[in-house]
């Protein structure tokens, strides 16, 4: 099979922690023969608000089957960082907290316990795609997401019915260039109206602090191939630098969403998400980028037209030499670690609740059809997988044995300020106050000072 892993082994990333203490609520209960016993419960620091209320549930679950208590706390929006670091301060540390990758396990590496003998590493299918450092296992990923173009079918076929088009394009299915895409896409603007759409593609989010799907999303792409096509190592110094080498195949795809848009590119610093993912659910767009995660909020939009046989995924081509093999961006950036300064019997409660949630058949459910997730282990049978339309086009994805799915770099990315330095310049460029030049340099620069500060 054609395909590549995203191996986040980690190697000298050294990262001294600021932090001390570790965590977890104590109760007294009485045990078994009438004597006072000290009980602890688990605390999870929660990355994702959205699935707040599901890990509630699941706690409760848990509790009911086993016993054991697990407590739910979640950072809330963008704040997960400096809660983790309020928390971990405190006698209420968490026992299980995430980390995005390696950056996010060089900043915790202190905290992270060693997990390679625990259930859920054992059956994770690609163990390769852990946090390792020096053969040992501190992160394990939970789910495996994937992203790329999303388009509505219904809508392209109407583009494709159209006897005038200029476009030699026959299908989507044809399409594996952005030569290919650019062509149908601009020969779509042009007749929109024929076709009963505002625009081909959904307003780009470009509002700061909403501008994710960009500057780090869609920057994962050019970054991929700048680090995989000079042999940079990935654990080493090197990708403290970049060049930005394939910056004109970023600007490429960026001018054609904003250019073929719903919303004038100049309106677009006020633009949020959920508004690109209305647009496209209420059929006022025919594409949007976005990940398997967006088909809840695409299902959950009032007056909704796409219907889940129409909606569909092509990769974000960008005008590569090689972008015919091509795949989607998979990966996943949600790791779990249990803390290492949390007492033995609280690691241990921590492991068996998350085996728990990933093999008993109750946690299954509910990692199936309430958190969404494409689990990556060997416990769940392919029926037990989610079953919405966009999870099911990443598993597809994944088996194409003709394609190379793009593996998550963006765990690289120095920092936050770097992303919003990219999104701010985007926003700019955007609205014509700065050239592409401008928007490099701003790239390259602050890649290099952030990655300073990693020392």
């Amino acid at each position: 099979m054609k395909k590549r892993h995203s191996a986040f082994i980690i190697a000298a990333l050294a990262a001294s922690s600021m932090l001390s203490g570790c965590g977890g609520d104590t109760s007294s209960s009485d045990s078994s023969d009438g004597s006072s016993s000290k009980t602890a419960a688990v605390r999870f620091l929660n990355f994702k608000p959205e699935i707040a209320t599901a890990y509630e549930e699941i706690v409760k679950i848990y509790n009911k089957e086993t016993g054991n208590t697990v407590i739910v706390e979640t950072a809330a929006n963008n704040t997960y960082e400096q809660t983790l670091s309020a928390k971990m301060a405190t006698s209420e540390a968490p026992t299980i907290f995430q980390v995005n990758g390696p950056r996010g396990y060089a900043n915790w590496r202190d905290y992270c316990a060693d997990l390679t003998d625990t259930e859920l590493y054992k059956h994770l299918t690609d163990k390769s795609s852990a946090l390792t450092y020096d053969g040992k296992c501190f992160g394990i990923p939970y789910t495996v997401e994937g992203y790329g173009i999303i388009y509505n079918k219904e809508i392209t076929d109407r583009y494709f019915a159209l006897e005038n088009r200029s476009s030699a394009v026959e299908s989507m299915e044809d399409i594996d260039s952005f030569e290919d895409l650019r062509s149908v896409v601009e020969d779509m603007q042009a007749n929109k109206d024929l076709i009963g759409i505002k625009g081909v593609f959904a307003c780009t989010s470009l509002k700061p602090g909403d501008d994710w799907r960009w500057q780090t999303h869609l920057a994962n792409i050019p970054i991929y191939y700048e680090f995989n096509r000079n042999g940079i190592d990935l654990t080493g110094d090197a990708t403290k630098e970049i060049t930005f080498e394939f910056s004109d195949n970023y600007k490429n795809i960026f001018d054609l969403y904003i250019n073929n848009s719903t919303v004038d590119r100049k309106l677009l610093g006020s633009k949020i998400t959920d508004e690109s993912m209305a647009e496209f659910a209420l059929g006022e767009c025919a594409m949007v980028q976005n990940g398997n995660w967006a088909w809840s909020q695409i299902n959950g939009i009032s007056g909704n037209t796409v219907t889940a046989e129409n909606i569909k995924y092509l990769p974000i081509y960008t005008g590569i030499d090689g972008e015919e093999d091509q795949g989607l961006c998979i990966g996943t950036e949600n790791f779990f670690c249990i803390n290492s300064k949390a007492d033995e019997s609280l690691q241990k409660a921590a492991a068996d609740f998350l085996f728990w949630l990933y093999s008993s058949d109750s946690g299954k459910e509910y990692v199936t059809n309430s958190l969404g997730f494409i689990a990556p282990f060997d416990t769940f049978a392919d029926a037990e997988r989610p079953d919405d339309p966009l999870t099911r086009e990443v598993i597809e994805w994944t088996q194409a044995e003709d394609k190379v799915n793009i593996p998550w770099n963006f765990t690289l990315f120095p920092s936050q300020t770097f992303k919003e330095d990219f999104g701010a310049a985007l926003l700019q460029y955007a609205q014509g106050s700065i050239d592409w030049d401008s928007v490099k340099e701003t790239v390259v620069s602050s890649w290099k000072t952030e990655s300073s500060h990693l020392e």
